[in-house]
Parts: structure tokens; C-alpha cells; sequence
């Protein structure tokens, strides 16, 4: 343990050094001042080490000695409510973490017998997504798009939907601006969510190797609450940083470039990070561990390096378009490009009995609006169409912070689909919407409560849900008592 070395080269985020004999890969070496290392690349001659501080104090030929551990960090709910690095040091100016135990940041993946399959949903509050894009507790789930096209957004209003529901969350930043950080935390006091949350921080302006370790320390704080039976939700904000400030350490470190100049490893580094969120069995602890990981993509291109990488590892994708955007079609989600290749399985019957052809209808409808431009004759049909795709897309904006219950979104999305809304100007479907969600919150024959429950549907429950909502409109002034009905089989 005694065990010293000295420091051959320092470059930025990084040292060589030699003089030990029994080093291991993955520990923690101490520096004069108190900064640590973690040793990476070891061969005969000297070790590369990855710095977990600013660099400057350290000069060549200085001490270096041995910990003996490995990277870790506090666990347990001491955390819950408070901003830290990636060490478990604290941020926010609140005191020490009086932690009951550390973890290795770096640990392997629950296997494969210990997972169960991914069965209870994890709303997110976001009608474009939980109706058809939805999201499994356990799942992973990549969000992607340009940059300023509302990725953090989407990932934070999922985070705020957790607030009543006994989901715990992670929230990690890794290479963002101060000022963004410090917006995320202020939007979760403010909605009452941060007493529920973890926050881990490696700005822009920290070492590459805090950034570099950021995800791996969040997710081993997340999974000391899984193991203890808890659901967890983590974000990733945002991955692409994150693999940028790998390759700036491994080109320090000399290791030979591959394509687009990362290391050839980076594809093992998102596997290893993400192969950790899962659900477990209950001989296991039965908690779960849902990934949502944040890419930034150029000019919409999901075929570059890391995109594809992270794309083929995750279960699914929400892709939000920049177009969309422009046209202030908020939250921006494209639904023709995104996919959950899990969540179907845990997705409420009622919402498969609502939505199911709701990714049909949306699509036919955008194609169909494309060939109008053209100013081609229309048949009453294509026409009728037209129009109700036009009210399915005014009906999927929705503002941020503005969450939807399950019971709220079904209606709503029972109403549209089933062509209530279709006498009702575009200009209004907002004032619709709202007219539909006071109907249901006021629910006087129960039937809110057992769309939000696992059973599907029932034809009676429908057609009962469907004569309240005519009446709910008609009584806004919105139709007649006779209208909204247009449309209906």
C-alpha cells in the first residue's frame, strides 16, 4: 500500500507515470494536493492515468502513491435531493453526504437470469410518446435530435411525471454549461421533484475524466435503490459529450484512432454503461432501472458513428425533428422515425385499444398532405381524412410542465381518433382538450379510475367515456349536442 511512483508527463486530463509494481487497472492513485487518478493504460515501463481534477499543480517528477481502492461513490438515500460530481462530493452547498455505503462506479451488469421482462409503463405525461412511443419500466430508451429541438425537455418532463408515482431519479449532466445545469435543478424544486432526485454534475468546464466517470457514478447510485426494490429513472444528458470526452482521453493517452478518431472501444463503453438498466426479479430486489440516454445528432443524421452505436444498444428511440420544430409542433417528436421495441408489452390495454392505429392514421395522413400541395382534386374521403390528421397533429402539441394522466390521455386521444373532435375548429382544439381533461378529472361515474388500471377497455366503458365527452364538448359551445360525432363507426 506504501507503494510510490513519480509522474513522467502530464498533459491536460492526463499522467504518465512509473515506479509501481503491482498496480491495478480501474484504482486510485493520489497525486500531491489531493487530486486522484485512475490508473487505465499499465504496461512494463510506465502507466497512463486518467486525472480526476485540474491538472495544474502537478509537475513532472512529483510523488505518487497508491490508494489501494477503485473508483466509488456514496449510495443510499442520503442522496435524494442533492447536487453532486461524480465522486459523491457535493455541489449544492448543503453539507457533507452522510452516506451509509460506497459502490464501484464501474460494475458489471445484473445477468441475464436475474432480469425480468419489461411489463409496467413508465409514463412520461407526453401524449405523443406514452400513446406511441411508450416507455417500459426497466426499458431503454434513446432520445435523439438536433441540437435546441427539446431533448433535455422531453427527458425532464418524464423526470417531473415521477413526482407521485415512487419513482426515484437520476439525473445526470455531463459536459453542459453551468447555466443549464443550473435551470435543470431550479425546474425540479420548483415543481416539488428534486426531493426525489439525485442530480450528478461534470460540467463543461471540469476534467474530461469526471465526465468521462459521470455515468458510470449515477448509475451506481441508481442501482443501490433498484436493489432495494425501487424504480428508478435515469437520464443521461447527453451521451455524445460523454464520447467526445472519452476520445479526448484516449488520444492523450496515445491509443490508436478508428473511425471519426474515437478509440475502438467506444462502442464497449455505451454497452457496458447501458447494459445496466433493467428490471430485476423479485428474489433479486424486483426493482427496475430505466435508461433514457440523450444524443446529439448533426443535421439529423442517425447514421453517424455514435447515433448508430447507441441506436442498436438501446430498445427504442424517440427522434425530435428540427422541422417540427420550426412549425412549432411542440414536443417535436417524429413519429415515423421513432420506435419502442419493448414498451407495447407495458403499455395499458386501454391505450392499445385507443392508439393502436393511431402510428397508421398519423402516417397516412402526413403522406396524404404532402400530395395535396399539389392541388389535386380530393374526394370527400381523402378530404375527411385530411382533416382528421390535422386535428391528431394539433392534439399532439402539448406544452412543457403540462403532464397528462393516463386517463386524461386516453380520452383525449379516444375523442380524436374516433372523429369528435372533427366539427371542431383547428384553432380550438386546445380549448377541446381542456374541456375533455375537466370532464375526466371530474369523473362522476368512476371511469377514470379504471382506464389507469391494467384491464382493457370495456365496449360499455367506451361508449359510456364517449357520450360524456360529446356532452362535454357541446357543453363548451365547441359543437352541437348533435356534432363531434362525425366520423364515428
Amino acid at each position: 500500500m506504501g507503494e510510490t511512483a513519480r509522474v513522467l508527463r502530464v498533459g491536460k486530463g492526463v499522467a504518465a507515470i512509473a515506479g509501481f509494481s503491482e498496480l491495478r487497472a480501474g484504482e486510485l492513485v493520489a497525486f500531491p494536493g489531493g487530486l486522484h487518478g485512475m490508473a487505465t493504460d499499465l504496461d512494463g515501463r510506465e502507466a497512463g492515468v486518467v486525472l480526476l481534477g485540474p491538472s495544474d499543480e502537478i509537475r513532472e517528477g512529483a510523488a505518487v502513491r497508491r490508494t489501494g481502492r477503485v473508483a466509488d461513490t456514496p449510495v443510499g438515500p442520503a442522496l435524494l435531493g442533492r447536487v453532486v460530481d461524480p465522486l459523491g462530493r457535493p455541489l449544492d452547498d448543503l453539507g457533507r453526504i452522510d452516506a451509509a455505503a460506497r459502490r464501484p462506479v464501474d460494475r458489471p451488469a445484473p445477468p441475464i437470469m436475474h432480469r425480468a421482462p419489461v411489463s409496467v409503463p413508465l409514463q412520461t405525461g407526453i401524449k405523443a410518446i406514452d400513446a406511441t412511443i411508450p416507455i417500459g419500466r426497466g426499458q431503454r430508451e434513446l432520445i435523439l435530435g438536433d441540437r435546441q429541438t427539446g431533448k433535455t425537455s422531453v427527458a425532464l418532463d418524464t423526470i417531473l411525471n415521477q413526482k407521485d408515482t415512487g419513482v426515484v431519479s437520476v439525473y445526470c449532466a455531463i459536459g453542459q454549461r453551468a447555466a443549464s445545469v443550473v435551470r435543470v435543478i431550479a425546474t425540479l424544486r420548483d415543481a416539488g421533484a428534486l426531493k426525489r432526485t439525485v442530480v450528478v454534475v461534470a460540467g463543461g468546464e471540469d476534467a474530461p475524466g469526471l465526465q468521462y466517470l459521470a455515468p458510470y457514478a449515477a448509475t451506481a447510485m441508481a442501482e443501490a435503490f433498484m436493489e432495494h426494490g425501487t424504480d428508478v429513472l435515469i437520464v443521461y444528458d447527453d451521451l455524445t459529450r460523454h464520447a467526445r470526452a472519452y476520445r479526448e482521453l484516449s488520444l492523450l493517452l496515445r491509443r490508436p484512432p478508428g473511425r471519426e478518431a474515437y478509440p475502438g472501444d467506444i462502442f464497449h463503453i455505451h454497452a457496458r454503461l447501458l447494459e445496466r438498466a433493467t428490471r430485476l426479479r423479485p428474489e433479486h430486489g424486483g426493482g427496475s432501472l430505466t435508461a433514457l440516454p440523450v444524443i446529439e445528432t448533426q443535421a439529423q443524421n442517425i447514421s453517424a458513428y455514435i447515433p448508430t452505436n447507441l441506436i442498436s444498444i438501446t430498445d427504442g428511440q424517440v427522434f425530435l425533428s428540427p422541422a417540427l420544430f420550426a412549425r412549432g409542433q411542440l414536443p417535436a417528436v417524429d413519429i415515423g422515425r421513432s420506435v419502442s421495441r419493448v414498451g407495447g408489452k407495458a403499455q395499458h390495454p386501454a391505450y392499445r385499444a385507443v392508439a393502436g392505429d393511431l402510428r397508421l392514421a398519423y402516417a397516412q395522413f402526413e403522406e396524404l398532405e404532402t400530395f395535396a400541395r399539389f392541388g389535386t382534386q380530393l374526394d370527400a374521403e381523402t378530404r375527411r381524412t385530411l382533416e382528421r390528421g390535422r386535428r391528431v397533429r394539433a392534439i399532439l402539441r402539448q406544452p412543457e410542465r403540462d403532464h397528462l394522466s393516463v386517463a386524461e390521455q386516453i380520452a383525449v386521444l379516444l375523442a380524436t381518433t374516433e372523429g369528435l373532435l372533427d366539427e371542431v375548429a383547428l384553432e380550438r382544439c386546445a380549448e377541446a382538450e381542456r374541456a375533455i381533461r375537466q370532464r375526466v378529472r371530474r369523473d362522476p361515474d368512476g371511469l377514470a379510475a379504471r382506464l389507469a388500471t391494467e384491464a382493457p377497455l370495456a365496449r360499455a366503458d367506451r361508449e359510456a367515456l364517449l357520450d360524456g365527452l360529446r356532452d362535454a364538448l357541446a357543453s363548451a359551445g365547441l359543437v352541437d349536442r348533435a356534432g363531434g360525432d362525425h366520423g364515428h363507426p
